[in-house]
């Protein structure tokens, strides 16, 4: 693999003695880049991402015009759950490398001026982990149980679990244990895959456990933290059963609402993330914690980041918006109006290694704009691959035009769709396998992303290896077919992120245009007017110097599923 110089942008590094000014934080506006690190670059040549491939490759992301990278699970973990199943929080999986990998990591990407952002996961462990195995060992009542979630089942013999919760992933939430003398066990809980124990936070040793976990990387020099399932870790007391809707056809087969989740959004999980939000004061640099929370609405999400807890929340109701104006101005005004109301930037986000890759969702003929149960070969709905693209690319570019953060997923800029055709047997994804591939789960959008055409596996790895095969078409989508390439969504991506940072959208504000219909998002975002149309007949663009345009353009006009950034009067 080469390593890879670059020439066409300054060097931005940056140390971490300089805090900005209250309301000028560098991530109010940030371009942020999540990398996968086991699809990004592979330099061992085994087939799966690593630390050494990432840092190889990061003068790409500098020339690209990013901000700060995020990087997804790269912690000891038996991978069971692509690293979101942790056996150990400071320490580097040896699949991905060495914690001096790590620094020289981020010594590279600071030196380059590229933030780095690390995914922390505090919700649950890996069942690997020797807390969990520690409290397994230890028995009932003891202080390693109550560590995590144990509670005894129901039933005349404790054969029932403790309530009716489901598993994210598919299947019951609770697994019952052997203990040490063979006889059955209480339950444990796991939101999630049955490898994951959630932790016990109403227990104050696991938040002593993770502020020392927050200082081990702050120290290291990292400059924030992604927190996965940050609207979980409490559960409601009595972990009281989900309760079914009354419909006038039976009971519905889902809860009333997202409140009535006795594991979701409980008031006390703020107080965890004004504790972290206190660690993170500690040191200089303006250093990040940004929320997934998966909660609507947004004035609820926008809880997450009050001036005392997160800083950012990802915004999954912009996420979810299918490609419809009158859709996508109330989901804009409503997320910059809760957003605001808390002091907090508004970020924006179309894809990430949870649900179909923009560049798919919009060849889609369904509305939902955002299925995460992903796309596979048995899929009833095939998206069109152009069509997808060329809305891909307009509402790519309506998206970094916005006030705030915006979030990148690798690839994207290189307009990679899902892989829908993965046989059942190379799948990963937990979720496939507990839903008896019944939901085909994440790993279409995971699968390793193109360097060079020619080059074995695309340029992801000198050996050819891949850990996900990657599809023949992926040549066509390879970065070196695209670099310098004009017209191409490389281009497009460089382009855009450039202007904005030239004319200071991501600290700028939406002022609405009128006058160009009701298929058609119009604002003004400082000298920069943006106009995309989401329909299907070609408008009358005003006069303008052009900096920007999704797609080609007609004569004065806007095509369908493009969008421009002019300069007007």
């Amino acid at each position: 693999m080469p390593n890879e110089t670059t020439t066409s942008t300054e060097t931005r590094a940056f140390d971490h003695q300089h805090s900005s000014s209250k309301g000028d934080e560098w991530w109010r506006s940030a371009v942020i880049y999540q990398i996968y690190p086991r699809s990004f670059a592979d330099a061992s040549g085994d087939g799966i991402g690593d630390l050494a491939g990432i840092t190889e490759r990061l003068g790409s992301l500098r020339d690209l015009g990013v901000d700060a990278v995020w990087l997804s699970p790269f912690f000891r973990s038996p991978q069971r759950d692509a690293g979101y199943d942790v056996s150990d929080y400071c320490d580097v999986d040896p699949i991905f490398g060495t914690l001096d990998d790590f620094d020289v990591l981020r010594g590279r990407a600071h030196d380059l001026g590229l933030r780095v952002i690390v995914d922390l996961v505090p919700n649950h462990c890996s069942s690997d982990h020797p807390w969990f195995r520690d409290a397994l060992a230890a028995g009932p009542g003891s202080p390693e149980r109550d560590r995590f979630m144990f509670r005894e089942g129901r039933g005349e013999n404790g054969e029932l679990p403790p309530n009716n919760w489901q598993s994210i992933f598919g299947g019951n939430a609770w697994t019952r244990i052997t203990e040490a003398d063979g006889t059955p066990g209480p339950w444990y809980l796991h939101i999630f895959d049955t490898s994951q124990p959630d932790f016990n936070w109403k227990n104050p040793w696991v938040w002593e456990q993770f502020r020392q976990i927050l200082r081990f990387w702050l120290d290291r020099g990292v400059d924030g933290f992604r927190v996965d399932v940050a609207h979980g870790l409490m559960k409601k007391d009595c972990l009281p059963d989900i309760v079914q809707v009354a419909e006038a056809g039976g009971l519905a087969d889902s809860i009333s609402a997202p409140d009535e989740v006795p594991y979701w959004a409980q008031p006390e999980v703020h107080d965890v993330w004004r504790d972290w939000n206190a660690v993170l004061a500690e040191y200089s640099g303006d250093r990040v914690l940004c929320a997934e929370a998966w909660v609507e609405p947004l004035a609820k999400a926008a809880l997450w980041v009050r001036s005392d807890e997160m800083h950012q929340a990802f915004n999954f109701s912009y996420l979810g918006t299918p490609w419809n104006a009158a859709r996508l101005r109330s989901v804009i005004d409503e997320s910059i109006a809760a957003f605001t109301a808390v002091g907090a930037p508004s970020t924006w986000v179309l894809s990430n290694h949870d649900v179909v890759r923009h560049a798919s969702r919009y060849g889609l003929s369904a509305a939902d704009a955002s299925p995460a149960t992903g796309i596979g070969p048995k899929s009833a709905d095939k998206p069109d691959e152009a069509l997808g693209l060329r809305r891909a690319r307009a509402a790519s570019a309506l998206m970094m035009s916005l006030p705030g953060s915006a979030y990148l997923y690798q690839g994207e800029e290189l307009g990679l769709p899902e892989v829908i055709e993965l046989d059942d047997h190379v799948r990963e994804d937990p979720t496939f396998h507990r839903t008896n591939g019944e939901v085909y789960g994440r790993d279409g959008c995971r699968v390793p992303i193109p360097w060079e055409s020619a080059a074995p596996s695309f340029g992801f790895s000198d050996s050819g290896a891949s850990w996900l095969p990657q599809p023949p078409l992926f040549a066509s989508y390879a970065r070196d077919q695209q670099a310098g390439n004009p017209g191409s969504t490389l281009e497009l991506y460089r382009a855009a992120l450039a202007a904005r940072a030239q004319f200071a959208l991501g600290t700028g504000s939406v002022t609405w245009l009128d006058g160009f219909g009701s298929d058609v998002v119009a604002l003004r975002n400082g000298a920069i007017s943006v106009i995309a149309n989401t329909g299907a007949t070609a408008v009358e663009l005003p006069a303008g110097e052009l900096v920007l345009a999704s797609g080609a353009l007609e004569s004065g006009l806007l095509p369908a599923d493009t969008t421009v950034w002019i300069i007007t009067d």
